[in-house]
């Protein structure tokens, strides 16, 4: 009997994926012929949250060790005004360059950057000096190089497959800060804090490689799903290939509704994200110093001390955001659906600052701030994306770069003045911005509520016109 041609297509798939087929299964619905798309765009975000953790420990320590905490919060704040101008000369270049090349560009030119940093360190550059110029360009290079991946992944994923696929995809984002944390951890003593950078550079170059991987297979997929010549050439090229429409980036964002309440429900997010952060850093700085000071530190000096303690906090909440990736995110997107992902995180952060509000000692400001980030990292991540899934393809790429660059750090600036009030003016400590917290999870709550009701409203209108 002759087995008809979809089922010998879907068992020629299965074979073909092998072993991420029968393994990645285990974790989330896949379906034939998936699986090695999603391993390898797993692999690609696992590379490049490694990087990215490598580095972000030594950014923390050089800017400590120089300076107090409130320096770091002055100086998110001139970041985000810096991002008005980095995401306008990305939407101009996204304009101009297939997706592929577009990623393939930004990436080296940041590799580039971190080469030029190790140098700054041979010829002699303040650690002062250094410390503020690698944290301003690590601010900027750690949203554009992910929402560059997550353009990519919302471009070739449909909002069902998206819904499936992005909870296991995100698990390689906090595996990878997890491997980052670790490399640092056990290299900066043996190799030196600079030195890492290189590290985290090369490791970049490999994510590039993955990148050319995943967009040649994934033409090769569509082509093989097209019927017909004319129809092959007009998707594959023309519409998986061409640059994206001219366009600011802004204007996408400010004329949708649905749009705007993203962007601010982000911009909410990461206000009270840094002042928690400005927390943190405040009671480290001061363990920090009283270690020293006491000799319980041992052979490490102060930036040692610090990048081995930021290495060893970035563990644990990427140990929290795998565990949360790997076995809930999927199981929440399944029974509650994106629209009510939304509100864990701000459940979580009500709680933990109303506690650090009756008393901020280390430990606890530690577990509340690596359970915050896990949560953020694992399951806010996936669900920030996966609100893109029903955008055009420009609002995936250039509005959701304008949300998660510009917005983002919109919130530093607001944390920054903040902060700037509650040391200069009102005497503020820690405990008291937990309080200022509390009120502020209250109004990203209602931001979420609004985002809710417009998602909802937009999915029906996508089942009423799935030809639009």
């Amino acid at each position: 009997m002759q087995v008809p041609e979809n089922e010998e297509i879907m068992k020629s798939q299965k074979e073909s994926a092998g072993i991420f087929y029968k393994i990645l299964r285990l974790f989330t619905v896949v379906y034939p012929g998936e699986a090695l798309t999603a391993f390898l765009l797993m692999f690609n975000v696992y590379l490049l949250f490694m990087a990215y953790y490598i580095i972000k420990p030594v950014r923390d320590a050089l800017m400590l060790e120089q300076w107090p905490p409130e320096i770091k919060s002055y100086l998110s704040a001139a970041i985000a005004v810096m991002l008005i101008f980095v995401v306008k000369i990305f939407s101009s270049i996204a304009s101009k360059f297939p997706r592929q090349k577009l990623i393939t560009w930004v990436t080296l030119f940041f590799i580039s950057n971190l080469g030029l940093f190790y140098v700054l360190y041979l010829v002699g550059v303040g650690p002062g000096a250094m410390g503020i110029i690698f944290f301003i360009w690590v601010g900027i290079f750690n949203l554009i190089v992910v929402a560059q991946f997550w353009g990519f992944a919302n471009d070739l994923y449909t909002e069902e497959e998206g819904k499936r696929l992005f909870p296991l995809i995100a698990f390689g984002a906090t595996f990878g800060g997890y491997a980052g944390g670790k490399i640092t951890d056990r290299l900066v003593v043996p190799i030196g804090e600079f030195q890492l950078m290189l590290v985290a550079g090369g490791i970049l170059g490999i994510c590039i490689l993955l990148t050319w991987i995943i967009h040649q297979r994934e033409i090769k997929r569509v082509e093989a799903k097209t019927v017909k010549a004319d129809q092959k050439k007009a998707f594959g090229e023309k519409e998986q290939e061409k640059p994206l429409e001219k366009g600011g980036a802004f204007r996408l964002v400010f004329k949708t509704r649905y749009l705007l309440y993203i962007a601010f429900f982000v911009l909410m997010m990461n206000f009270i994200n840094t002042n928690g952060v400005y927390m943190l850093d405040t009671v480290a700085k001061d363990a920090a110093v009283k270690a020293i000071e006491s000799g319980t530190a041992g052979a490490l000096d102060e930036g040692q001390f610090l990048t081995k303690f930021f290495a060893g906090f970035y563990n644990i909440q990427n140990l929290f955001a795998m565990f949360v990736q790997l076995f809930i995110v999927s199981r929440i997107f399944r029974w509650f659906g994106v629209r009510v992902a939304i509100f864990f995180l701000p459940a979580l952060a009500l709680g933990g600052y109303f506690f650090i509000s009756f008393g901020a000692f280390l430990v606890l400001v530690k577990w509340v701030k690596a359970l915050e980030n896990g949560t953020d990292y694992s399951l806010m991540n996936t669900t920030r994306h996966s609100l893109f899934l029903i955008t055009s393809r420009e609002e995936k790429y250039k509005a959701q770069a304008v949300t998660k660059t510009f917005f983002h750090r919109s919130g530093d600036v607001l944390s920054a003045f903040t902060v700037f009030l509650g040391v200069t003016f009102l005497a503020f400590n820690v405990e008291k911005f937990a309080v200022s917290n509390v009120v502020l999870v209250v109004i990203w709550i209602f931001l979420g509520i609004l985002i809710f009701r417009e998602h909802k409203k937009l999915s029906e209108k996508r089942v009423l016109s799935p030809g639009e």
